[in-house]
């Protein structure tokens, strides 16, 4: 494809970014269909470039042209591993501004606020030292369309705010769920599971930290925004050590290089054996003995069994006991 890259930006520049835009994310082979096009048209549509002609060299050059020209306007284009697929993805991050003010365009106020009580839900009622599940199912996010008052006791500002956000129906839930699907920003599993998808996480990396972790806390207490050992990256689905209290966690697709490069598999920070069988994510709730039994009972069904499980496990009285005890009750 040489003699279609050029160091000047121009038009096939510009479709390519018009495209991120429209995409949010893209990966190589996406883009392999995406710039065979536009170099097709380049030649005025008498061009026979097939998408396995297009070079990874050719890719990263128009990301980088991109990026270049994105950065006028406060956007840079990051990457990222999908934590499952393997698949790197790269995004179009803005870089000054919060996700309340990016999804403001797109949901109205109160719209907003049940999404905030979702990610607080993933990132803290849902993601306890117990079980880290950091997901939630469609009927636990349906808990999440109205405020708790009871939170903002103590807050006269936070108070008046909770008052006036009504809430949301069921059907209305169910509809924004489908909406951040379709703009990914969350991921639904086989298993019914949301999850904040990595474009998700390359956006709101500041702001997650910001909002669910202790900037005093130590080096080895337990934090809601986790890193991977191996590749430094937010850990929402992946694995954990067997110790409770210890802070070792590692993507499923770092573990087999990370353990190659040591001599035993016992835990670097607690040197307990790394059995590989203590989840983060969705699996912390779908891989425990209670929900594989509950699945056998029903028939496969999954309504109700991801809230019998954390209810077994006492993450819902934790909520309750913390919140009585923020109230003064």
């Amino acid at each position: 494809m040489e003699d279609l890259l050029s160091n000047d930006y121009d038009n096939r520049h510009r479709a390519f970014l018009q495209a991120l835009l429209a995409r949010g994310t893209v990966t190589f082979e996406e883009s392999q269909t995406i710039l065979a096009a536009i170099f097709n048209a380049a030649t005025g549509g008498d061009g026979n470039v097939r998408p396995d002609q297009v070079s990874e060299e050719d890719f990263l050059a128009y990301i980088e042209a991109a990026s270049d020209a994105a950065s006028l306007f406060d956007y840079e284009i990051r990457s990222t591993v999908h934590q499952l697929t393997k698949q790197r993805i790269y995004a179009l991050v803005n870089t000054t501004s919060d996700p309340q003010t990016q999804l403001a365009t797109t949901f109205s106020p109160e719209e907003l606020a049940f999404i905030k009580r979702a990610l607080d839900g993933m990132f803290d009622k849902f993601n306890r030292p117990r079980m880290e599940v950091l997901a939630m199912t469609e009927m636990q996010a349906i808990k999440f369309a109205r405020p708790n008052r009871r939170q903002s006791q103590g807050d006269a500002a936070e108070a008046s705010q909770v008052s006036s956000d009504k809430g949301l129906k069921h059907s209305e839930v169910e509809t924004i769920l489908a909406n951040l699907v379709d703009g990914g920003w969350f991921e639904k599993s086989k298993s019914g599971f949301y999850s904040v998808t990595p474009r998700a996480l390359l956006e709101l990396r500041p702001w997650l930290m910001n909002m669910y972790n202790d900037p005093d806390a130590g080096p080895d207490e337990w934090q809601r925004i986790k890193f991977c050992e191996a590749c430094k990256d937010i850990v929402t689905t992946g694995l954990r050590c067997s110790e409770p209290s210890c802070t070792l966690r590692l993507h499923d697709i770092c573990q087999e290089a990370f353990w190659r490069a040591r001599r035993t598999k016992e835990c670097p920070h607690c040197s307990r054996e790394w059995t590989g069988l203590n989840y983060v994510g969705e699996r912390a709730v779908t891989m425990t003995e209670a929900y594989q039994r509950g699945r056998r009972r029903s028939g496969g069904k999954r309504s109700t069994l991801a809230d019998d499980v954390i209810r077994q496990e006492g993450m819902e009285e934790d909520r309750s006991d913390g919140e009585r005890d923020e109230g003064g009750e």
